[in-house]
């Protein structure tokens, strides 16, 4: 007993430290990148290595020598900043050459214990293409890179492991996690919840369309499709299943609300704070531009599920299941006060977005104190904290075992120029046009993304084939939006549909007629890309706003017309014409010019 309570409060410890570690990083000023970052890892590593780790006496043992490894090599990399620096990312004697592979293998494992295999091994195949791809003949071949350049511009400077991408884990996505976990410790996953379910509740299918509300706004916060599921499904699917919705529906209709929690404003994914680096504009802008398609796309959700509600007969929710106005009223402090504070210093203040989060996690730590009856109990922040710190805590090092790893293929990416070889490609093969470039580029992202994190195949996608889509024409932010859209894909796609497994198996159901159903439900996953491609001003809400609203509403219509083509039962002709109209409403007489 005393031993599991020192576990506990060590556990505790380590998070309060990481959170207090990103926190501080805010307000105290720059600090030197081979500073900041190997630090990140150092916090990250104990929660992928150590904490919660189960099986073999191996694996435990393997879990601790690799952490102490990883925390020794980020040390010295700290430590000895000033030195490395002057080395130029060529690595200097056979001690920093056991530590630059060291510290390769231990962000490979991590990646590996932490999200699976395939992403370590798409590193394992750029590590390899960057030692030997000079031995490829042709145009695939690269000059010989010395191994201690390799080495070194991956370990010892800013060019893989400490490269940008790394920046942004350390620097916005890890307080934006931090705002996230301390919203949801407290009452602001109740109050999301509530409000959900008294804005859609009474309709037709109301515990669906409850699920498609409430996913929206928790995503919003967690940006992980797969936390949604867990988070908002354990609510809504046992209400769907006791109204007697089919078991398929139901898993289906989180499964597709939740992926879109990674598009909504204001917080999205990790992927879009990736996307502001990369862009180097500020994340408001995207913010605003995404926000009409993420729209769109939960709204093509709510015509499929009312569509299958008609079908199905579906009753909406009871009087007695719906909270009164009041219950409302009292849980809404507890998500309006974090969001206003954010929204407010981030659009009308000079401020970073980081800062904003900043100084909205404070005010989501208050409100811990208290209950939505205004009662206030040390005892209930001292566990929601406790609560708080270990998610923070635990999602910065998931995030951080993805951004890591990834960057060890970008800057292999860099340093041979395979990115713009395969861009080259990609430029032969569409033949000039920008619609087939951006089909090849989504079936490379649905691919992708079939095995990595959506923001790690954001991310190479992005690297390889957003050049391509730029060069034929499209802007940037059209095309990383785009990318980022379709990144998405393989969270509703067979054969590897992430959010259909999760709730599939929470209905207790078969995945395949799931997925099938999923695919009905989340055609905005699919077309709403090539909307914004159709009709550019629907992401200029900010300074085209009369254009972007009318672009909106054409899309609109159109997703409804290709949802009431594929759902419920009519005649083959009237889908085929219903289809060809919805096609004809997105994509004819685009608003804006790319």
């Amino acid at each position: 007993m005393i031993f599991s309570s020192i576990q506990r409060y060590t556990v505790l410890v380590l998070a309060g430290v990481c959170v207090y570690y990103h926190i501080h990083l805010i307000f105290t000023g720059l600090i030197p990148n081979l500073i900041s970052r190997p630090v990140h890892l150092a916090l990250a590593l104990p929660w992928v290595f150590i904490i919660g780790v189960t099986g073999s006496r191996f694996k435990r043992f393997s879990g601790y020598v690799l952490c102490f490894l990883g925390i020794s090599g980020c040390a010295y990399i700290a430590l000895n900043r000033d030195i490395l620096v002057e080395q130029y990312g060529f690595i200097q004697g056979t001690f920093q050459y056991v530590l630059g592979v060291g510290l390769i293998l231990v962000v490979l494992e991590m990646a590996r214990r932490a999200i699976k295999l395939a992403l370590p091994i798409v590193a394992v195949l750029a590590l390899l293409y960057g030692f030997f791809g000079h031995y490829l003949p042709g145009e695939f071949g690269h000059p010989s890179i010395p191994a201690g350049s390799m080495i070194g511009t991956l370990v010892i400077a800013e060019g893989g492991l400490w490269g940008p991408l790394t920046g942004v884990s350390v620097n916005v996505v890890a307080v934006f996690v931090i705002f996230g976990a301390f919203i949801s410790a407290g009452d602001g996953g109740s109050a999301f919840m509530a409000l959900a379910t008294k804005l859609a509740g009474r309709f037709r299918a109301g515990a669906a369309k409850v699920s498609v509300l409430s996913s929206a706004f928790f995503g919003s916060i967690s940006g992980s499709a797969s936390a949604n599921v867990a988070s908002t499904g354990a609510v809504t699917l046992p209400a769907m299943k006791r109204l007697g919705y089919p078991a398929s529906f139901a898993a289906a209709v989180e499964a597709v609300a939740s992926s879109g929690g990674q598009i909504m404003p204001p917080l999205m994914g990790a992927g879009a704070f990736v996307m502001m680096e990369l862009l180097r504009v500020n994340y408001t802008h995207i913010m605003v531009a995404a926000l009409l398609p993420a729209i769109l796309f939960f709204l093509a959700a709510w015509f499929g599920v009312d569509l299958f509600a008609r079908y199905y007969g579906l009753r909406a929710m009871t009087p007695d299941e719906i909270p009164s106005g009041r219950v409302v009223l009292r849980l809404a402090p507890f998500f309006l006060i974090p969001f206003s504070t954010l929204l407010a210093i981030m659009f009308f203040t000079g401020y970073t977005p980081q800062f904003a989060a900043g100084v909205a996690i404070f005010s989501s730590i208050a409100l811990l104190m208290i209950n939505d009856h205004l009662e206030f109990s040390i005892s209930r922040f001292a566990r929601r904290l406790s609560v708080a710190l270990t998610s923070a805590a635990g999602q910065i090092a998931m995030i951080a075992s993805i951004i890591i790893c990834a960057g060890i293929i970008i800057g292999v990416l860099n340093m041979t120029g395979l990115g713009v070889k395969i861009t080259s490609i990609i430029l032969g093969l569409s033949g000039g046009n920008l619609w087939v470039a951006l089909l090849l580029t989504a079936l490379a992202c649905l691919i992708l993304g079939m095995e990595v994190p959506t923001t790690a195949a954001y991310v190479i996608c992005v690297s390889v084939a957003g050049p391509a889509l730029i060069e034929l024409g499209l802007p940037p932010l059209h095309a990383h939006l785009f990318v980022f859209w379709y990144a998405l894909l393989s969270t509703i796609t067979p054969p590897v549909c992430g959010t259909v497994f999760i709730a599939a198996g929470m209905a207790q159901t078969g995945w395949v007629p799931v997925a099938g159903q999923a695919i009905r439900l989340g055609l905005g996953l699919y077309f709403v890309p090539l909307a914004f491609v159709a009709n550019p001003c629907l992401i200029h809400l900010e300074n085209k706003p009369l254009l972007a609203l009318a672009a909106f509403l054409k899309c609109a219509a159109g997703l409804w017309l290709l949802s009431k083509s594929l759902i419920g039962k009519q005649p083959w002709r009237f889908r085929v014409a219903f289809f060809a109209s919805g096609l004809l409403a997105i994509f004819a007489f685009g608003i804006g010019s790319v």
